[in-house]
């Protein structure tokens, strides 16, 4: 077979029509104008809405770093079907959220999830809170020696992330110097989360062993919210398990028990759920051997979990309540793989979390859209959905004064495309949705 050139714009992207046409629907690009955007002085600048949009694009079609945004750039299919007279380049981009401060993010990121949230109605939610190590290469602000379990000695940032569980959604998230523990600066963080969140019933709080602090307890009680916080396994956390007897069975291979337990620096006793497994009966069970116990068959032979709450629900409900949290480290996973979370890094440390946060209401976007288009509980990753409903080969005509996008789609799944169109022109905001 041989090959030719040709001038024909032609995209490999046309279903990114059905993002813009969700922009449009939830009105973010006119909010964020309304908030204020860093802008350019310059009289031949790109409009910073236009630049934020271009780069949620690239990252929705694959982008992990700003030298990867130039596939937008040469798209001229992509640049009619979002309305843009000209696309950033990768030195554009940086020039522009290198503009932000800390000031512009607590600001601009604060309102445009209150805003967000508010366009979403429902009730009761699951809120989860966890941290993770974004290695990094080179000599980046803020890009500290700290806890890194996989790369053990590399520099890194320590971001913190709040997730709303039952809509798969981040709530909020900071970038953190790489030596900062998991729980610091985590009052002021909640504080900003749950005023985004104001005006919701928070139903249940969940965090790891990280979390579980005297200051985080007594931040949720005064509040009256609910929450389970994996416990971290002290001596005399040990000492107690293994001096109280009476476990019960709730499964194979697996038993409970609780207690009530005040630990130094509490301010008072709370709750202690333990769950022990088997790893002869259950071979994948996760949790930590206790290494106080100088029985061998304790200690080689079970795996303990512990959980922290002041809620009075039976004790394998609190543990079938503190099992979902699990979906948070898919979540920061999903970021990191498929929106590039962790790879649009700058020098500036500002810049680098204006374009993390940025990679969030992305994410956000894409979470919109599957409720909009979708309409189902199962969840598709980004990489399948642009396999799916993204990557479909298209091109711009015209028809009397109509512009056209003719997207080339086999007959047998054109009834499904215009049922994504249809989902999305249907659905209206604000959104009601009940758990």
């Amino acid at each position: 077979m041989d090959y030719e050139f040709s001038d024909k714009p032609v995209t490999p992207w046309g279903g990114m029509l059905q993002m813009k046409r969700m922009i449009d629907k939830s009105g973010i690009s006119q909010k964020l104008n309304e908030i204020g955007l860093p802008e350019s002085r310059n009289n031949n600048r790109i409009p910073a809405i236009d630049i934020i949009e271009a780069f949620w694009v690239s990252v929705w079609i694959g982008a992990f770093r700003f030298s990867h945004t130039s596939i937008v750039r040469v798209d001229e299919t992509l640049k009619k079907i979002f309305g843009w007279q000209r696309v950033a380049s990768t030195t554009t981009y940086t020039r522009f959220f290198r503009k932000f401060t800390w000031q512009d993010n607590t600001k601009i990121f604060k309102e445009i999830q209150q805003w967000f949230f508010r366009q979403l109605q429902f009730n009761n939610y699951t809120i989860d809170v966890d941290s993770s190590v974004m290695s990094r290469y080179g000599e980046q602000e803020g890009s500290k020696v700290g806890y890194n379990p996989r790369k053990k000695g590399r520099a890194s940032h320590h971001p913190l992330f709040a997730f709303v569980a039952d809509l798969r959604m981040v709530a909020n998230c900071w970038l953190r110097s790489g030596d900062t523990s998991s729980s610091n600066n985590c009052i002021q963080f909640l504080e900003e989360t749950f005023d985004i969140l104001k005006d919701k019933t928070i139903g249940l709080f969940r965090a790891d062993s990280d979390f579980c602090s005297e200051k985080i307890f007594a931040f949720l009680e005064i509040r009256h919210i609910p929450y389970v916080i994996a416990g971290r396994m002290h001596a005399l956390i040990q000492q107690k398990i293994k001096d109280i007897k009476g476990w019960a069975v709730i499964d194979k291979g697996i038993w409970i028990l609780e207690f009530q337990y005040q630990a130094k620096g509490w301010s008072q006793e709370r709750r202690v759920i333990v769950i022990r497994q088997s790893v002869g009966l259950r071979p994948k069970a996760s949790g930590k051997k206790l290494k106080l116990f100088d029985d061998s068959v304790y200690y080689e032979n079970y795996r303990y979990h512990c959980f922290i709450t002041k809620q009075a629900l039976p004790a394998q409900q609190i543990w079938e309540q503190y099992k979902g949290r699990a979906d948070a480290e898919n979540r920061i996973q999903e970021l990191k793989q498929d929106f590039g979370a962790e790879g649009f890094c700058m020098d500036s440390f500002y810049a680098t979390e204006a374009a993390m946060r940025m990679v969030m209401l992305a994410y956000n976007l894409m979470a919109l859209y599957r409720l909009f288009s979708q309409q189902t509980a199962k969840l598709q990753r980004l990489s399948s959905l642009r396999l799916n409903c993204f990557a479909v080969g298209s091109w711009i005509v015209k028809k009397g004064k109509k512009t056209i996008l003719k997207m080339s789609v086999p007959v047998k799944r054109r009834q499904w495309f215009d049922g994504l169109f249809g989902n999305i022109q249907r659905t209206e905001l604000p959104l009601s949705l009940s758990f």
